[in-house]
């Protein structure tokens, strides 16, 4: 990690690491392998989520009077809270092996390969840490898997861990 390094504004070089966590076993094991090979000032957590689609209300329940009402501030999107679920478990699961993680949960803006690029930019990351599916053969032509993207269209170095042999 030290041959790339951001420049903060006190001058000081940092390192900085982005993880993709969705909670699946290869970014569980992504975590550990981040634990265990790796240092950085900065290690973010990234899970990225969908907003649910409420879909469309029953014709009578539209408002014809203007905007539509604010969504009352209790009501909590399920897919958000799941996202929290899964970052508070990569959270621990990353501190079980020694790493110590910064929290954060972004809403899926067009892909999620593309906002985990778009994290790592606005966080500056020296490297991008991400588990895959590992296919392979005809599948992998029709089906490309999140790591492959942001290995392909990202512009900064990914560390891939494939699934457990």
């Amino acid at each position: 990690m030290s041959s790339a390094m951001n420049t903060g504004d006190t001058g000081e070089d940092k390192t900085v690491i982005v993880i993709a966590f969705d909670g699946s076993p290869t970014a569980r094991r992504a975590v550990q392998y981040a634990g265990r090979f790796l240092s950085a000032d900065r290690a973010v957590l990234l899970t990225v989520w969908s907003p649910l689609d409420r879909g469309s209300e029953p014709t009578t329940a539209y408002d014809l009077d203007g905007p539509p009402d604010p969504v009352p501030a209790d009501e909590v999107d399920i897919a958000l809270a799941e996202a929290r679920r899964i970052n508070e478990e990569g959270q621990e699961l990353a501190s079980s092996v020694g790493l110590a993680v910064e929290p954060l949960c972004v809403a899926q803006t067009y892909t999620v390969w593309q906002t985990i690029i778009d994290v790592a930019d606005d966080v500056q990351a020296d490297l991008i840490v991400t588990g895959t599916r590992a296919t392979t053969g005809f599948r992998s032509l029709i089906q490309s898997s999140v790591a492959d993207h942001v290995l392909r269209r990202g512009h900064r170095p990914v560390l891939i861990v494939p699934p457990a042999p």
